[in-house]
């Protein structure tokens, strides 16, 4: 049976918090102590938290580059996946995985959570992150009413949400 795969999404780290990054690598970890695997945007701030928090833990990590290069993937990324696409890629890591969650964010993780509304993924924002997180978590994107964004403030919680859902 395939691994569940979940997108940990949110700031990078122009903008990312302390409290954000903390947030996101509890997520990370409680990803890997699920044997699940972590999926993201590869670089800093919510995207780097979260695969560190992964990799102390035995977890695989996977980052969906906006860039052509290697290099710019966060040293915690087992599997590098340049794409050379931009905010494109956004579309892959939302795509990719059987749910999200949300760390703070901004406009980017905007674009990643819409393309999980449209695909009906599931969702959960992790309250007191900020950004994105806070703004949407509790809420639908739009009146079609898809799929709610829920709100979780314990990683375990979230990650055991997403894996209900995939079963």
């Amino acid at each position: 049976m395939r691994k569940t795969q979940i997108a940990v999404i949110g700031y990078n780290e122009d903008w990312c918090t302390d409290a954000a990054k903390n947030i996101a690598y509890e997520v990370g970890k409680e990803i890997a102590l699920s044997g699940s695997v972590l999926i993201c945007g590869g670089l800093g701030g919510v995207m780097e938290g979260a695969c560190k928090g992964a990799k102390e833990n035995t977890g695989l990590t996977i980052g969906i580059l906006p860039t052509g290069e290697f290099e710019s993937a966060n040293k915690f990324c087992d599997v590098v996946i340049p794409t050379g696409i931009g905010f494109s890629r956004n579309f892959i890591v939302a795509t990719s995985v059987d749910g999200i969650i949300i760390v703070g964010g901004g406009v980017g993780t905007l674009i990643e959570i819409s393309v999980g509304y449209m695909l009906k993924k599931s969702m959960i924002a992790m309250t007191g992150s900020g950004g994105i997180a806070d703004e949407y978590g509790g809420k639908y994107i739009d009146e079609r009413k898809r799929i709610k964004i829920l709100k979780r403030k314990n990683p375990n919680k979230a990650v055991q949400d997403i894996i209900k859902t995939r079963i």
